[in-house]
């Protein structure tokens, strides 16, 4: 996604205006900014009352939004072409989810929105880019459970809807663009959005970031006890690291040696995230200095680059696996950089974690335009 232009800013009025699709237009809502807001609730644990992976009153507040257990796939031919052995790799198909699209964030909201109805929510808020899986996610969520959703959104509306944005609309979500702001200025629109909905008298609960701390992180300690189900012997899962909660899941279950993450630059220190976040999810110190995760800093988060490219085409066109340009695409040109470098063997199984995305691939110009070449030409790809 391309930064907003300097005209994406916040209203001189000081008003965020959230539109919402109806069969009439576009519904419009002020949300006023000049008074003082009480911060925003956020369904989270506290140090206080961490739930470990065993907790009876956390399982019985979790709601079902997914189909469980995603499919384990071999992927042989992929495999060769990375430089494994055809029986090493696995992909773990969590793009297969069932919500809305599917995605690893199903997990998370089983958790986070859980407990947001056990406190009687009505309306779940949450922020990310406007072509966030897990805003799209978010939305179905709360469609599936009778209540709305606000998406909190940097920017401005744009020429095109596409993608999750378009997906967006059909689950019923209204979208606040809160202009030219970084992710603190996000937050902070996030809070007035939720003390805006509190005085008109609703029950709003705030979601997370990429639904990421320590009560998601529970969706994939599950996640890693159905993967050793399937794979007792696995040695290594490979796994995008966004906003850190996949990751965190994984480590508190499966321990820092057998999880490694690949960067995709969507916070600005998501090792020391994911290192938090599975201490509390798992009732285990982990540190920084734990954790493997590899990454190009500078890349850019959502840049399409040639080893992204590469590790698109190559999903496609070994085993008509569609991968994302920001998260999944980034984590298998990840995965094949460690085949390279050594950090994942021959021999050894490994796990590739497909997290979904595929809504993401049509709100990108830079990788519908880089696929509709491939078509095109015909002479890359194997």
């Amino acid at each position: 996604m391309s930064a907003p232009t300097s005209d994406d800013r916040i209203p001189s009025s000081g008003a965020v205006v959230a539109r919402r699709g109806t069969r009439r237009g576009a519904e419009e809502i002020r949300l006023p900014t000049g008074r003082q807001h009480r911060p925003a609730a956020e369904v989270r644990l506290g140090k206080e009352n961490t739930v470990s992976t065993n907790d009876a009153p956390a399982e019985s507040r979790r709601v079902r939004l997914g189909t469980w257990p995603t499919p384990l796939e071999p992927a042989p031919r992929l495999a060769v072409a990375l430089g494994l052995d055809a029986a090493d790799l696995w992909v773990k198909r969590d793009d297969l989810t069932g919500l809305g699209g599917g995605g690893n964030k199903v997990r998370k909201l089983e958790w986070t929105v859980g407990a947001a109805l056990a406190e009687g929510a009505d309306t779940l808020v949450t922020t990310g880019s406007p072509q966030s899986n897990h805003a799209r996610l978010t939305a179905a969520a709360a469609a599936r459970s009778g209540i709305e959703a606000v998406l909190v959104f940097p920017g401005s509306p744009g020429a095109s809807g596409s993608g999750n944005l378009a997906l967006d609309g059909l689950f019923g979500a209204r979208i606040v663009w809160a202009g030219d702001v970084d992710a603190e200025g996000l937050a902070r629109v996030a809070a007035r959005t939720v003390a805006h909905l509190t005085e008109d008298g609703r029950h709003p609960a705030l979601i997370p970031f990429g639904g990421s701390n320590a009560l998601g992180a529970q969706g994939y300690a599950e996640c890693a006890r159905e993967l050793t189900a399937q794979l007792p012997d696995v040695s290594t899962v490979v796994v995008a690291v966004g906003s850190g909660g996949t990751m965190a899941g994984l480590v508190a279950v499966l321990g820092p040696e057998r999880v490694l993450g690949v960067d995709t630059e969507a916070m600005a220190d998501p090792v020391s995230a994911v290192a938090e976040m599975a201490t509390e999810a798992g009732g285990r110190v982990v540190t920084p200095a734990d954790l493997t995760v590899h990454g190009r800093p500078g890349d850019g988060y959502g840049v399409l680059t040639p080893a992204v490219e590469d590790a698109l085409l190559l999903a496609a066109r070994t085993e008509g696996l569609v991968l994302d340009p920001v998260y999944t695409g980034r984590a298998l040109a990840g995965l094949a950089a460690a085949v390279e470098d050594g950090t994942v063997l021959r021999g050894r199984p490994t796990v590739f974690l497909h997290t979904g995305g595929l809504p993401g691939l049509f709100g990108h110009p830079a990788a519908i335009a880089y696929a509709e070449n491939a078509l095109r030409d015909g002479t890359r790809g194997g």
